[in-house]
């Protein structure tokens, strides 16, 4: 009676049923080991006691899903954002106090996806990940389409791309580094060299449009629609290689992606072996932590001007480099935590797979939202931003090419992140309005340029 107590998922439809081992044991992507590095054991002593089934079902879930993170003391901040919004206090509050509810979020959701995988096997599971790994970068983007803010949404997907890249990959190095002084740090080179691939692609796709607009000189409106067209195919393009990608990751190539755990771990990984809740709980709670998340992007992408004049921070600066920071913290830090095990491969899977999902998925779905709602969005993300995007990728690039790490190695890619926050923070004028002003004043100087020289 008492292991059918702490076992509810068995109980999910009133019935025992069994759960056969071929569907408990599926290889785990990296981003799901880095995840289950911030969970805690539940404690369903008290609960197996509730008489009532329905109660008592309840009450697990709630144990299992809100109190099974370390990070389950933000979740207060969701309804304080809630009745901040609601009462009219002060913008910038509810701004801040979205940002940490959507914290424990994003890594609930990934906790769920996980718990739908033991039902479905790992296939679905995969592609579950694969869509909902970055769900809220793209509920933040898609709410700042609708409000047509089309600069928030550029610069929150390029900073969550540079925040894996420089920020969480240059930390996992580093502290690796430092804890692993004595032993050779190695990884697989295979999947960094395709998300390596990947992540130049999108380089490609970016760098293209701001060129073919320079490439018009002075008349940007004569560029404006063939730049439009261009990234547009370009990201159907980008999304084809996605999928490629997904095939790659869970079909032909999957050993490649498995995070491979140790025999020292062995309790942990057998503990995180069955599900805790069932196929229709994980499914509910999914939808509704989509709901929540939905809830705050608006939030977060209504006062995000406020908070910006109140702290006297540019939105550039908010959306590249405290957006990403705050809404993948707990990636960042299950990431950083299996670099102080020296499991490089599951930090370099959660990096480099955030930043390849958010480059070649969630940048061109927005396009291609976008271009449904009928709003102008682009691939030309202005030139600062799409040379500090390139420095980031040719530098990790680089940085990942031997197959081996030391601390060094994260130093200076968190160096490079450090001055591309710089510059953003010291840049306060929008840029759209400062490439127009410089665009339209070295166009008169090189007319005038050219008249003298007559």
């Amino acid at each position: 009676m008492a292991s059918t107590m702490t076992e509810p998922w068995l109980l999910e439809n009133g019935n025992v049923k069994g759960l056969s081992r071929e569907v408990t044991r599926h290889g785990r992507t990296a981003h799901n080991m880095s995840s289950s590095s911030l969970r805690k054991k539940s404690d369903l002593t008290l609960v197996s006691k509730v008489r009532w089934g329905c109660l008592r079902l309840l009450l697990t879930n709630i144990q299992e899903v809100i109190l099974g993170t370390k990070l389950s003391v933000l979740f207060p901040a969701i309804p304080l954002a809630i009745v901040a919004h609601r009462f009219g206090f002060g913008r910038p509050w509810i701004f801040a106090l979205s940002l940490l509810g959507l914290t424990p979020l994003a890594e609930r959701v990934s906790f769920l996806t996980e718990q739908i995988a033991y039902f479905t096997g790992p296939t679905v599971g995969g592609l579950l990940n694969a869509t909902c790994g970055n769900a809220t970068e793209l509920i933040i983007a898609i709410f700042a389409l609708s409000q047509h803010k089309i600069d928030v949404v550029k610069y929150s997907l390029l900073g969550s791309i540079l925040s894996n890249l420089l920020l969480v990959l240059g930390t996992s190095l580093l502290c690796g580094g430092i804890a692993n002084l004595k032993k050779e740090q190695k990884y697989d080179r295979r999947q960094a060299d395709v998300n390596s691939l990947l992540l130049l692609l999108a380089l490609l796709c970016h760098v293209l449009p701001l060129l073919f607009r320079y490439a018009g000189g002075a008349s940007p409106a004569l560029t404006a629609d063939p730049t439009l067209q261009l990234s547009r195919a370009s990201s159907i393009v980008m999304l084809i290689s996605y999928v490629a990608y997904i095939i790659f990751q869970l079909g032909t190539h999957r050993q490649l992606f498995e995070a491979q755990e140790d025999s020292e771990d062995d309790d942990d990984v057998n503990s995180e072996e069955v599900p805790v809740i069932g196929f229709w709980s994980g499914f509910a709670w999914l939808v509704g932590m989509t709901v929540v998340i939905a809830i705050l992007s608006e939030y977060v992408v209504g006062t995000i001007e406020d908070a910006s004049e109140s702290w006297g921070i540019s939105v550039s600066f908010i959306s590249i480099i405290l957006l990403p920071i705050v809404g993948n913290a707990a990636e960042h830090a299950g990431a950083v935590i299996f670099a102080f095990k020296n499991k490089l491969d599951i930090s370099l899977g959660v990096a480099l797979g955030s930043a390849t999902q958010i480059a070649v998925f969630v940048v061109p779905l927005c396009v291609i939202v976008s271009w449904i709602m009928g709003i102008k969005m682009d691939l030309d993300f202005d030139i600062i931003e799409t040379g500090s995007l390139a420095i980031s990728i040719i530098v990790t690039a680089f940085t990942l090419q031997d197959g081996t790490s030391h601390y060094m190695k994260g130093l200076v890619l968190l160096f490079c992140y450090v001055v591309i926050g710089a510059c953003f923070f010291v840049l306060k004028s929008p840029l759209s309005k400062y490439y127009l002003v410089t665009g339209s004043f070295s166009g008169q100087i090189g007319h005038g340029i050219l008249n003298i020289m007559k």
